[in-house]
């Protein structure tokens, strides 16, 4: 049972698709013992205050409730609300790894939206418009200000997440699949460093290595240093030592490494993450990078082929080497299925190219490479 839902005025609150007034009821099914209802539940949520990856006012609101969900008796989602929770944080991780989110910065500049959001429309005012909904973007005002009222509401919900910070501390000693997302969770919140840096330290076991890698680039981002040593028979522990310590050998060995999604850094992209890293460190091991990665082209696609060729363009333009860039679209072009995502065409992928001033299929790469 979930306390304190009838003391929030929902309908004066908007998300994506306008008043928040049926918030309240998912939040309820939430903690439903019906099945149906909470995974129904769920999805009504990530539509209504995380719509492809916006936040909203509401998605403020909301945050204490879910919070107080995964602590609630009847829960029975509890890796799957964590899951919500960072990803209201973070839109996509893929933006923001492997240096974290600025939160110093995003409060810097979230300065004034308070007063945005204040003068903005909002459920029940005669200028209120659903089709609208999105805060973000109501009104007149000019990008500078749509920027400002977003974090502001960034911050709101962020903070409000990491009230749940001791919460998920807690849930490091729970099963697997709780542990792991409750360390991913924790990951986001550097100013907590202090007091999770410790209770992560703990989280070493699991003959599979994967919640001590997920506890171990936690760890990381946190500016800690793992307990898993880079020595540990675990491959997927290694890994995770390997990218908390930035050791560029064993790096090396991780960018060949398959994608393993119970890591839920990066979409469990292993090799893409390993890439990520080592490009911090400049110029010094780039060809053996580049060469790693490029072995691994003709084997990937979907979302895994957007990680991986995205780190390769980065070694290879707009300033890389020549030859770097030629075995590069030279790949590409032979590898049709890297363009694919479940078998067709993946306009994310296009749009990578496209990105870069290259051709967005296989067939107009071959004829571009063939006449330079």
């Amino acid at each position: 049972m979930l306390t304190g839902l009838d003391r929030v005025d929902w309908a004066r609150l908007s998300h994506a698709y306008g008043p928040a007034d049926d918030v309240p009821d998912q939040l309820r099914d939430l903690v439903s013992p019906d099945e149906r209802l909470r995974r129904k539940a769920l999805s009504g949520m990530y539509g209504n205050l995380y719509h492809q990856g916006t936040i909203y006012e509401a998605t403020a609101a909301a945050v204490p409730f879910l919070v107080q969900a995964l602590t609630a008796p009847e829960c029975a989602e509890q890796p799957q609300l964590l899951a919500l929770l960072s990803g209201i944080v973070t839109g996509y991780d893929g933006m923001w790894l492997p240096e974290g989110i600025p939160v110093a910065r995003h409060r810097a500049q979230a300065v004034g939206g308070d007063a945005l959001l204040a003068a903005a429309p909002h459920p029940g005012d005669d200028d209120y418009d659903e089709d609208e909904a999105d805060l973000a973007y109501v009104g007149d005002l000019d990008e500078e200000d749509q920027h400002r009222l977003y974090l502001h509401i960034w911050v709101r919900v962020y903070d409000a997440v990491r009230a749940g910070v001791p919460v998920f501390r807690e849930l490091l000693t729970r099963e697997p699949p709780v542990a792991r997302m409750a360390a991913y969770t924790l990951a986001w919140f550097p100013e907590d460093a202090a007091g999770s840096l410790p209770a992560l330290a703990e989280v070493t076991g699991g003959e599979d290595g994967v919640l001590a890698a997920t506890a171990s680039v936690a760890t990381g981002l946190l500016g800690g240093r793992p307990t898993v040593a880079l020595d540990d028979p675990r491959p997927l522990a290694r890994w995770g030592a390997a990218i908390a310590l930035a050791s560029a050998d064993d790096l090396i060995t991780a960018t060949a490494l398959p994608a393993d999604d119970r890591i839920p850094f990066l979409n469990g992209d292993l090799a893409a993450y390993a890439a990520r890293v080592l490009r911090l460190a400049g110029e010094r091991d780039a060809d053996r990078t580049f060469d790693t990665i490029l072995s691994r082209i003709p084997t990937v696609s979907g979302y895994s082929a957007l990680h991986v060729v995205g780190e390769a363009l980065h070694l290879a333009f707009p300033d890389g080497p020549g030859e770097r860039r030629r075995r590069l679209l030279d790949a590409l072009a032979d590898s049709p299925g890297t363009w694919l995502i479940e078998g067709r065409n993946f306009a994310s992928f296009m749009n990578l190219m496209d990105r870069h001033g290259l051709p967005t299929s296989p067939a107009a790469l071959r004829d571009y490479t063939s006449t330079r």
